[in-house]
């Protein structure tokens, strides 16, 4: 039997797979000063904004981050929460939302043709970077900053996360991140620079949401060094044929021990666990473009058509349709 680097102390880095497979289409980033009172400002579901970009966007997620003042904020089924200085509130899932200075919001429904043609303008560079409105007096000073995203289907990152997260009073990394991205508002090259800085500091807040969670358990590995043993042989080679008879030899225990242990401490069996992660690397293969008889030797497929079988049971796409489809809506 091919002989595995995984030790019992290994703990793969679930996180970072889960983070990579959330594969980011582009980012909108802008700062806006509002004069209390302002109109609401109200998202729809993400999918409405897609068409401002690029192909295989299927989902639109959004941040803000409150510089200056306060707001309130609220994604549907919601309680409003409100948000003071350097308050983050994220809507990782592109569920509709609205901020707000005071409750409750004005103008009652969201407007998607408006805040898709200012997010064409900022792409365009017709709308400028940093911008002002409203004609009161109090001043309440935001970075929003939009993601496009194609969440592949299986990945279980999205499954875990509520439509609103609020990080108050952000420090350390994600703080840092927030000053060089004010730093980053013109100049040459700025946008590029804006577009990575979006990018990274959505996937901080998301991290340390995740991190802090006590119901993602996949997000932290685990604990039971059997189950962590089993995960690392997996992601160390998720091509190799595993039987759950296989896995627990190779980590020194009974089947049952095995079959009882995994779930309790990942929240799936090890076969349903190595099921999403051989398809999570064949999307991410398909979108570099690699041909469908290649992804299915790479992750472990005896034959191109049960790999096919597989990926349209949890898609609902054929290999050959994901990797030259156009999926936006």
């Amino acid at each position: 039997m091919t002989e595995h680097p995984a030790s019992l102390t290994m703990r793969p880095d679930l996180l970072s797979d889960a983070l990579r497979a959330i594969r980011l289409t582009g980012a909108l980033y802008y700062r806006v000063s509002t004069k209390t009172p302002w109109p609401a400002i109200r998202a729809p579901l993400g999918v409405e904004l897609t068409p401002a970009f690029a192909r295989r966007t299927r989902n639109v997620a959004s941040y803000h981050v409150v510089i200056e003042g306060s707001c309130w904020a609220a994604a549907e089924e919601c309680d409003p929460a409100q948000l003071g200085e350097g308050d983050i509130v994220a809507f990782p899932t592109g569920a509709p939302y609205f901020l707000a200075c005071e409750l409750p919001p004005s103008n009652p429904s969201p407007e998607s043709g408006s805040l898709v043609d200012l997010l064409r303008g900022v792409a365009s560079g017709a709308v400028p970077p940093s911008f002002t409105f409203g004609a009161g007096t109090e001043q309440t000073t935001l970075v929003c900053a939009f993601l496009g995203c194609d969440p592949l289907p299986f990945d279980p990152l999205f499954a875990s996360l509520p439509p609103m997260l609020v990080a108050r009073e952000v420090k350390g990394q994600l703080a840092t991140l927030v000053e060089l991205a004010l730093a980053e508002v013109d100049g040459a090259g700025s946008m590029s620079v804006r577009e990575r800085l979006s990018e990274s500091m959505f996937l901080e807040t998301l991290r340390q949401h995740l991190l802090s969670s006590a119901t993602a358990a996949w997000t932290r590995g685990t604990d039971d060094s059997l189950a962590a043993h089993a995960l690392a042989l997996l992601h160390d080679d998720p091509a190799y044929p595993w039987t759950v008879a296989v896995l627990a030899a190779e980590v020194g225990a009974s089947r049952s021990a095995l079959a009882e242990r995994f779930p309790k401490a990942i929240g799936q069996t090890p076969m349903q666990y190595l099921t999403r992660r051989r398809l999570e690397l064949a999307a991410l293969l398909l979108n570099e473009g690699a041909t469908v008889a290649a992804v299915a030797r790479r992750v472990g497929y005896g034959s191109e058509a049960a790999f096919s079988r597989a990926f349209k049971r949890s898609t609902g796409i054929t290999p050959s349709g994901w990797r030259g489809e156009d999926r936006s809506p």
